[in-house]
């Protein structure tokens, strides 16, 4: 027969330089020659074997050859290098198939390397993947996270269409770190890394019920929340828009006391010589938890006075009923006769005709006290030669404040002040129940004593007798700073106020700058426009120009004077409109995308958009409501006299307020005798009093009716901004006595008490000015570029980079404001080119105080700590390493720049 092939030569690749193998196998044959593009391969390079098929006992011829890279490299033909056999028997020749022979080899670079995508969950993830050109070609395969893709194991995932990387619809599983693996017999290329992000946008929780009215009476607050929970957002989604948290406003009926009608007319007179009447408790009848009327709803009387009774009954004077009346009436006589002794007494021996209150007296209370003007003379002050009449007079309500015109002109008190004042002469003789009491009774529900106390006096005064801030009169100029700011960025303070705006790195365009301004109003502001209940909590502030344009908010700091608690108060930030009115922009509880509200304990942060005039405006839902006062006392020595004045000033306790009080004091030389302190004034409707106590009565005299003076409850809680003082007019017996000691206490009534101690030397000559008013120690009022900054640029730079991209592993800007404890209200940072900046803006407002980064430093590496157990090593290892070295660079820094900011602390800190 004809040859045979058992074996023919197949396709071969030639890897590197490693030389090729052809075999042929043929039965029967006498011969086998390889021929190789059209010629005959030389017999002395062929390897010839033959053996026996022990199956069929023929012989079997195997013929080998080997190619090696050169000759395939030298070959240049139409086709690729081929080679054939050729066999001879005895009966002809055979030929087998063609073997082509190609050198092996698969490229670098991918045609088209997998992008990185963000989508939706459920929706469809296509991947692109064109592998490197290669012979033979490269077979692809899919890793997620350095493990295999299988289509065989998922059925939402499809890898066979044209090396493509489908998901049907994409599930929180799938985020990752996708590669394309392209592969051939001579090596394996790997693409670029694809970040898959499958993000879900939060979406809101259905409305709570309203709560309760939390007032239990008159107007009150209710109040509903949802969250941003069905879903809550993840890996990047969008926050949800619109309020978490809603509020209306609600009346509680209040209690309505009974009340008894008129009396019926008298029976006819019976015949126990008894007559009745009744009434009966309907006007109005008690509603709503009111009380029962008092009293008895019937009355009987005799209607023959007596005469039935003593002719029916016939009684006997017993000697014990004589003896009994007879002592009575000669002891009234005794205490009659020696009241008029010590009447007397007093008057010829006292100076002023009365004595003066000591500490002894003041737990009694304050009651005003009547008495005639026996002379004609100020108004404003009380003659030490004026005697009181007890018996007609009226009633002083004019201010006692004032002991000159220079006092009058600088603080402008509140009109209507009721001094009320209580003699020990009046305690001692029991004679009390002639003063007139003007103590309202006990308040029995906050929202309808509070507007009835001190909303309607609100309204009252803001028909131009109330400004809306500052501690002095319309007069004065208003605070301003000004500065030029370019792409750098800076910061504008006006010093000893609590009041600076930062002005971020990156907000004005390259190439541009800015005049900026920053102006704490003093004016004529109007607060007509405010609800009668609502109290300024700090200055009203403004920072323009009007037509600036930025790309990032400012970060404005105000100072304010409230106990900050949600459930007593309802904070609002409020902007000036072009017509003088006041807005609302947002609630501080309440969450908003157009701009960022953070209150701390003494400072509010706000991240604004827009230039204006913004104001911190508070309005008390609860009595517990607290606002703080600051209290100082001021003493002045007049020159060539005898006389010692004492000023105890109560102000708002912001920087700005008290700065005020400050200045005008240095300029009339007076001297703080003790430390301010700090005085919880509550929403309780209660007045303030304050009273001079434990004065050596035989070293000094105070003239009288001064040592209780009385502030009224709207007075001090809707002051504004404005100071209140009283004076204190005290003079020595003798120019030897060189030292003043003793207390004043500021209360509340039914609420707080604080005590100043004044110890002082009052001798001319040792008169000096006290080391603690304005810090002007450091006049920088504007700050340009990276020394305007805790945070180096570099550093910030980093920062913004690592956490502004969204990581599936949440390792964003979300984590930054978490641990920087700015998570509050993200959906503003969500809308901001950079969260990441604005977050670290804000950081920088809130610890403008301080000078180092500890707190940002350890924040960082808490979370670089996070993401280096949680990341694959050979992936986010440089990025945890990235955040390590931000931390550790942040140490550094703030141990640096402290040094730097130590001198002008108190630019900030006023």
């Amino acid at each position: 027969t004809l040859p045979h092939f058992i074996q023919e030569p197949e396709d071969a690749y030639i890897v590197k330089s490693n030389p090729i193998k052809l075999r042929c196998r043929a039965v029967p044959a006498l011969q086998i020659f390889f021929k190789c593009n059209g010629e005959w391969v030389h017999q002395n390079e062929h390897f010839s074997h033959e053996y026996k098929d022990l199956n069929t006992g023929l012989k079997v011829r195997e013929v080998m050859i080997n190619v090696s890279r050169q000759q395939v490299e030298d070959f240049h033909g139409p086709e690729d290098y081929w080679c054939l056999c050729v066999a001879w028997s005895h009966l002809g020749t055979s030929k087998s198939r063609k073997a082509t022979v190609r050198i092996a080899y698969l490229r670098k670079n991918f045609e088209q390397d997998p992008q990185g995508k963000e989508v939706p969950i459920n929706g469809m993830i296509v991947l692109h993947c064109r592998p490197p050109e290669g012979v033979p070609a490269a077979e692809v395969e899919w890793l997620k996270n350095e493990e295999l893709v299988s289509s065989l194991t998922d059925d939402n995932i499809d890898t066979r269409a044209d090396h493509n990387l489908i998901i049907n619809e994409a599930r929180l599983s799938d985020s990752g770190n996708y590669t394309c693996l392209a592969s051939n017999i001579v090596a394996k290329r790997r693409s670029a890394t694809a970040t898959v992000i499958v993000f879900v946008n939060g979406g809101w929780s259905l409305w709570t019920e309203w709560s309760a009215c939390n007032a239990p009476c008159g107007r009150g607050v209710q109040k509903r929340s949802r969250t941003c929970t069905n879903p809550a957002p993840l890996n990047g989604g969008a926050f949800c828009e619109g309020m978490s948290v809603q509020k209306i406003t609600c009346n509680a009926p209040c209690p309505i006391d009974g009340g008894w009608n008129e009396w019926s007319q008298w029976t006819v007179c019976s015949s126990q010589c008894e007559r009745q009447r009744t009434r009966e408790c309907n006007s109005p009848i008690p509603r709503h938890r009111g009380k029962m009327c008092e009293g008895n709803s019937e009355a009987t009387e005799n209607c023959t006075d007596g005469l039935s009774i003593l002719k029916l009954f016939p009684q006997s004077w017993d000697s014990n009923d004589v003896a009994l009346y007879s002592g009575l009436g000669a002891g009234i006589i005794t205490v009659a006769i020696l009241v008029v002794a010590v009447m007397l007494y007093r008057k010829n021996h006292s100076e002023y005709g009365v004595d003066v209150i000591d500490s002894s007296a003041l737990t009694g209370g304050f009651q005003s006290f009547n008495f005639k003007n026996t002379r004609q003379g100020n108004p404003l002050l009380l003659n030490s030669s004026m005697q009181p009449d007890l018996t007609v007079g009226r009633t002083y309500s004019t201010p006692l404040c004032f002991q000159d015109s220079t006092d009058k002109e600088l603080f402008d008190p509140l009109p209507d002040i009721k001094v009320k004042v209580q003699s020990s002469f009046m305690v001692s003789l029991g004679v009390a129940e002639r003063a007139e009491f003007h103590a309202k009774a006990p308040a029995e529900t906050f929202p309808r004593d509070l507007s009835r106390d001190y909303c309607s006096t609100m309204d009252r005064r803001k028909k131009g007798l109330l400004t809306l801030n500052g501690p002095f009169s319309s007069c004065k100029e208003p605070l301003r700073t000004t500065g030029v700011f370019g792409h750098h960025g800076g910061r504008l303070v006006v010093p000893n106020t609590g009041v600076s705006l930062l002005v971020p790195h990156g907000s004005v365009a390259e190439n541009m700058s800015w005049e900026m301004y920053m102006v704490i109003n003093q004016g004529e502001a109007s607060v007509q426009t405010l609800d009668s209940c609502e109290i300024l909590l700090g200055p009203e502030v403004t920072y323009g120009p009007p037509g600036l344009d930025l790309f990032c908010p400012v970060a404005m700091t105000i100072a304010h004077c409230a106990e900050v608690d949600a459930e007593n108060w309802n904070i609002q930030l409020k902007r000036r409109t072009q017509d003088s009115k006041w807005e609302e922009v947002m609630s501080v509880e309440e969450e908003s995308t157009s701009c960022y509200c953070l209150m701390d304990s003494t400072s509010c942060h706000l991240l604004l958009d827009q230039p204006g005039s913004y104001a911190l405006v508070g309005e008390p839902l609860t009595q517990a409501a607290i606002k703080r006062l600051k209290l100082a006392v001021f003493g002045t020595m007049e020159v060539g006299s005898m006389s010692y004045t004492l000023r105890v000033y109560c102000v708002d306790d912001t920087p700005h307020a008290f700065q005020g009080v400050v200045a005008a004091e240095k300029t009339r030389g007076g001297q703080l005798l003790e430390e301010p302190k700090m005085l919880p004034f509550r929403a309780n409707t209660f007045s303030l009093q304050v009273s001079i106590q434990d004065v050596p009565q035989f070293l000094w005299s105070i003239k009288p009716f001064t040592t209780c003076q009385e502030f009224s409850f709207p007075q001090v809680w809707c002051s504004n901004q404005q100071p209140l003082y009283c004076a204190f007019s005290l003079e020595r017996y003798s120019p030897v006595t060189a030292q003043l000691s003793c207390k004043i206490s500021v209360r509340q009534v039914k609420g707080h008490e604080q005590i100043l101690q004044v110890y002082t030397a009052v001798a001319e000559t040792e008169k000096e000015s006290v080391p603690f008013f304005m810090q002007t120690d450091c006049t920088i009022t504007s700050q340009t570029g990276p020394k305007a900054f805790k945070i180096p640029l570099s550093i910030r730079q980093r920062i913004c980079a690592t956490f502004d991209t969204a990581n599936a592993k949440g390792k964003d800007w979300q984590l930054l404001a978490q641990k920087l404890h700015l998570d509050r209200n993200l959906g503003y940072f969500a809308k901001q080119r950079s969260p990441s900046a604005v977050i670290l803006s804000l950081w920088e407002a809130r610890h403008q105080d301080t000078s180092d980064l500890d707190s940002l430093a350890s924040a960082l590496e808490e979370i670089g700590k996070i993401h280096s157990k949680s990341s694959p090593k050979d992936q986010d290892e440089c990025e945890s390493d990235s955040i390590h070295i931000e931390a550790s660079s942040l140490y550094g820094t703030g141990r640096l720049t402290s040094q730097n900011t130590e001198d002008c602390a108190s630019e900030y800190t006023g």
